[in-house]
C-alpha cells in the first residue's frame, strides 16, 4: 500500500462512501474532499465535512497507519492543528492535537480491484508501463490530457526563465540572452555557453553592436579559445582586439576545457556556434523586443537565420582551414531555439504582463513547428501515437520524462482512466 494510492481514492472520491463512521462509529459526510495539496503541510486544504450534525471546515490528512500521525511529528506541529479528519488505511492508533484534542480519524474503503490494477501498471517493466493499452485509450482523453501536458512543459520552462530574472533584477533582455546562449550549445556544450553569456554582460556586447569582428573578439575571448600566442591572421587580429577590450572590460574568461567537440558534428562545434551567436548578437540589437513582434514562423525564420563572417565558410575551428561551406544556422536548429527559448519567453512574458494574446501566439508558434525528430517521439509513433508538430511533441516528451519514467500512473489521466477502465 502506498500513501499516494490513498491520496487517489480520496482525491476522486473512489472510496465506498455508503455508511461511513470514525473511530468512535460516528455517522461521517463528506461535503468537500479538499483541494489536493503537493507542498509540505496537510494533504488536502478546505474540506467540509459533517460528522453527526456538526459540519467541520478545515484540513485532511491521509495516512497508511493512523500512527504515522507520530512518526512525522504531526503531534508537535500546530500546522496540522486544523486537521478535522485522518483518513488512514488501517486505524491502530488514536491521535491527537499538540492541546490534546482528538481528531477523528476514518478508515478508507475501495474496490480491491482499482488496487489490482495499480499494481499491475507499476510493476511492469516495459518502455511505459501501459504499453500494452495505450492504442485502446480513448482519443479524446488522450488529446485532451497532451495538451494539458504541452502547457505543462511550457510551465515548467517558465520556472528556469523565472529563476533568470531573479539573477538579472528582472531585465527580461538579459534573462533572454543568457537563455538564448545556453540553447545556442544544444544540451552538449549548454552550460559552457551559459557561463560564457554570464561573463560577458550583454551591456558590453552593446557598446560594440555594430562591429562584428568585436563580438566575435569578446566571443571568443571569453569562452577561452584565444589564449596561444600563434596562430593565423585573422586569430591574432582577434586576440590582439581582446585582448584590449579585456582590460577595458575587466573581464575574466571561462576555462576552455569546458567546451565538447567530442561526439559533434563539425558543423555543431561550439566555435561554429559561437561564430552564428556572435553574427545574430550583431544583426539583431534589443533582439528580445523584435521577437515579441514576430507572428509566424517564418518571421523567425528570417530573424534567426545568420551566416556568421567570411572568416567561418572555409573553418570549423580557429586556425584550421577546411573545405568551403556555409555555415549558416540552419531551420532545425532555429526550431529548437525556438521551442526551448523563444517560445517559452514569449509564453512567460504574456503571462507576467496580462497579455493572452501573446501566449496564444507562443502554442500558435509551437503547432506551426514541425514534429521533432528523436528517440523518444519515435518509440511513441512505433506505438501508435503519431505527433503532427512541436506542441504534441513536446507533451509527449513531458508524459515519457515526468510521468511513465517515473510511474506516476495515479497523477496521469491515461493511467487514471485505466485504473479505473471497468468502473
Amino acid at each position: 500500500m502506498k500513501e499516494e494510492f490513498l491520496h487517489y481514492v480520496w482525491k476522486y472520491k473512489l472510496y465506498k462512501n455508503t455508511s461511513l463512521k470514525n473511530q468512535n462509529n460516528d455517522k461521517v459526510e463528506v461535503l468537500n474532499q479538499g483541494t489536493h495539496n503537493s507542498d509540505s503541510g496537510p494533504d488536502f486544504f478546505n474540506a467540509k465535512i459533517k460528522i453527526n450534525e456538526t459540519i467541520w471546515a478545515g484540513n485532511v490528512e491521509i495516512h497508511i497507519n493512523s500512527s504515522d500521525w507520530y512518526a512525522h511529528n504531526h503531534h508537535k506541529n500546530k500546522a496540522y492543528d486544523n486537521v478535522i479528519l485522518q483518513i488512514v488505511f488501517n486505524h491502530d492508533k488514536d491521535v491527537f492535537r499538540t492541546n490534546g484534542e482528538s481528531i477523528p480519524t476514518m478508515e478508507i474503503k475501495f474496490d480491491q480491484e482499482l488496487l489490482n490494477n495499480y499494481k499491475t501498471l507499476i510493476k511492469r517493466e516495459t518502455w511505459i508501463p501501459c504499453q500494452n493499452e495505450i492504442k485502446n485509450i480513448d482519443p479524446f482523453i488522450l488529446q485532451n490530457w497532451l495538451e494539458k501536458l504541452s502547457i505543462e512543459r511550457l510551465e515548467e520552462k517558465a520556472e528556469r526563465i523565472n529563476r533568470i530574472l531573479e539573477q538579472t533584477n528582472n531585465s527580461w533582455e538579459n534573462a533572454f540572452y543568457i537563455q538564448l546562449a545556453r540553447n545556442f550549445g544544444f544540451k552538449l556544450n549548454s552550460d559552457p555557453f551559459e557561463l560564457l553569456a554570464k561573463s560577458l554582460p550583454l551591456t558590453y556586447l552593446a557598446k560594440h553592436k555594430d562591429n562584428l569582428f568585436q563580438i566575435e573578439a569578446l566571443l571568443f575571448g571569453q569562452a577561452g579559445f584565444l589564449d596561444n600566442d600563434s596562430g593565423d591572421e585573422y586569430y591574432l587580429s582577434l586576440k590582439k582586439e581582446y585582448v584590449y577590450l579585456q582590460n577595458k572590460f575587466k573581464l575574466n574568461p571561462i576555462e576552455k576545457h569546458l567546451w565538447m567537440f567530442l561526439r559533434s558534428r563539425p558543423g555543431n562545434f561550439p566555435t561554429v556556434r559561437i561564430a552564428q551567436f556572435a553574427k545574430l548578437i550583431y544583426s539583431s540589437s534589443s533582439l528580445f523586443s523584435k521577437l515579441l513582434e514576430i507572428k509566424t514562423i517564418k518571421d523567425c525564420y528570417e530573424l534567426l537565420i545568420v551566416d556568421p563572417s567570411d572568416y567561418w565558410e572555409n573553418h570549423y575551428i580557429l586556425n584550421k582551414e577546411s573545405i568551403k561551406k556555409s555555415k549558416a544556422i540552419g531551420k532545425s536548429a532555429v526550431d529548437i531555439l525556438l521551442i526551448n527559448t523563444i517560445i517559452p519567453f514569449l509564453f512567460i512574458y504574456g503571462k507576467e504582463k496580462g497579455l493572452p494574446e501573446l501566449q496564444e501566439r507562443s502554442i500558435k508558434l509551437l503547432e506551426n513547428i514541425k514534429p521533432e525528430k528523436n528517440a523518444i517521439i519515435q518509440k511513441w509513433n512505433d506505438l501508435g501515437v503519431k505527433a503532427e508538430n512541436s506542441f504534441k511533441t513536446q507533451s509527449l516528451i513531458q508524459l515519457k520524462n515526468k510521468y511513465c519514467d517515473r510511474k506516476k500512473c495515479l497523477y496521469c489521466q491515461i493511467g487514471n482512466y485505466i485504473i479505473r477502465k471497468n468502473k
